[in-house]
This record gives C-alpha cells, sequence and structure tokens, in this order.
C-alpha cells in the first residue's frame, strides 16, 4: 500500500479536526508542522503538549515537520526526543539543513522506532550519510526516480556514484524549493509530463526571466 501523506498546519483543535478529516479520507500518516503564529511562546513545552494532544487522538500515525525557513521556528532537539516515545509518533521530516543537527537525532532516538528522513532532495545523501533513513523531498515530483536512484546508491554503499547525482541535483532543488518555490516546481512538472496546474493565490506564476532561470538549473546539470 502506498503511503499517503497529509499536510497539517494548524492550531491544536483544528490539527486535531484535519487529522480525523484525513484518516476518513484515506491518509496512511499525517505530516504536522509546529505552530508558529505565536514563535515567542512555542518553547518546548508548548510544542511538547501539541503534539502529544494531536498524536493521542489521531487516528494515523504522525510525522513531525520541522521547517524553520517557513516558520522561523526550529522543532527543538529535546522536544524531538521526548516525543519520539510517543506511539504513535514514527518520525521526523527535517527540512532545516543542518546535517549535524539531524545526525544527532537520529544517535538520540535510535533507541525507539522513530524514523528520520530529510526534507530535502539538496542533504539528501548527507542525511543518509548520518544515519536518516530516506526523505521527503518536493523534487521527487519532478525527478522521482532519480532521488530512489540516489537512495539505492547510498545503502548499497556506491558513495562516488552517489555523490555525482547529488551534485546534480542541488541546483534544480534549490529552484523549486527556496529561490523560486512552487511555482517553479509546478512548471517543472509540466516540463516532465506531469501536470503541476497552477498557482492558487496569492503565488503567482514565474515571470518569464524566472522561468528561464529554472529552465538554465534543470539543462546545465543535465535533465533537460
Amino acid at each position: 500500500m502506498a503511503l499517503f501523506l497529509c499536510f497539517v498546519h494548524s492550531a491544536t483543535k483544528a490539527t486535531l479536526q484535519l487529522t480525523e478529516k484525513m484518516a476518513a479520507a484515506g491518509a496512511d500518516a499525517v505530516l504536522v508542522v509546529n505552530p508558529c503564529f505565536y514563535k515567542g511562546k512555542m518553547d518546548s513545552r508548548a510544542l511538547i503538549h501539541h503534539f502529544t494532544e494531536v498524536a493521542d487522538s489521531s487516528p494515523v500515525p504522525v510525522v513531525l515537520y520541522s521547517v524553520p525557513a517557513n516558520t522561523g521556528l526550529e522543532l527543538p532537539m529535546d522536544a524531538v526526543v521526548e516525543l519520539c516515545q510517543h506511539p504513535n509518533i514514527l518520525g521526523l521530516k527535517d527540512s532545516g539543513g543542518d546535517i549535524t543537527r539531524i545526525g544527532l537525532i537520529v544517535h538520540k532516538t535510535e533507541a525507539q522506532d522513530f524514523q528520520v528522513l530529510a526534507g530535502s532532495a539538496g542533504f539528501l545523501m548527507a542525511a543518509y550519510c548520518v544515519g536518516a533513513v530516506g526523505g521527503v523531498c518536493a523534487l521527487a515530483n519532478v525527478l522521482g526516480q532519480e532521488l530512489c536512484e540516489l537512495e539505492r546508491l547510498c545503502k548499497s554503499g556506491h558513495w562516488k556514484e552517489a555523490r555525482v547525482l547529488q551534485q546534480r541535483l542541488i541546483e534544480p532543488n534549490a529552484s523549486v524549493t527556496r529561490k523560486l518555490g512552487v511555482p517553479a516546481l509546478k512548471q517543472a512538472m509540466e516540463w516532465f509530463g506531469y501536470h503541476g496546474g497552477a498557482c492558487r493565490a496569492p503565488l503567482q506564476p514565474l515571470t518569464e526571466a524566472e522561468t528561464q532561470q529554472l529552465r538554465r538549473d534543470f539543462s546545465t546539470n543535465g535533465w533537460l
């Protein structure tokens, strides 16, 4: 059975309602980002309480999601270490890109049945090197087979070939994430034969200059 992850971002009560709806719709797990609107108050105590309530009530397993570039708040290490002991929290998607942090989380949670996932294709190989078990990567919507190949190379110990492939993925990945974002991801999907569709407002389509930059980032690395 394919895993369907539903992304949930809301306050505790709304998050609980959404997890129930997504489970009813067929989600196998929910990816829950930390609440961040009052980020000055989102300390470890508050976040542990939030995720514990969600995990206690969720009918499907919960994957923690730390994405400081978007929330302005990194899920604290001590919170992850405590939450990993919850029987309905099965892992963490970490999009921060701090490999030392990812390695330390793997080390501190290895006694639990807890999976640490890279949140970006740009550092996927590095994450495998420090013990991550996989990744949840935007670029997989475009170059899914290539990311699976990177996983195969890393897990089989073919590090030289993995390094070459990883290097070719860095610029395209940056374009569809932090540089140009969702509009670029949707455009790239169209180029590769998938249906990206239009962005929802307030996101705007790429400008001509941005489209040319996106094409260069893919073509100079041999993907177009």
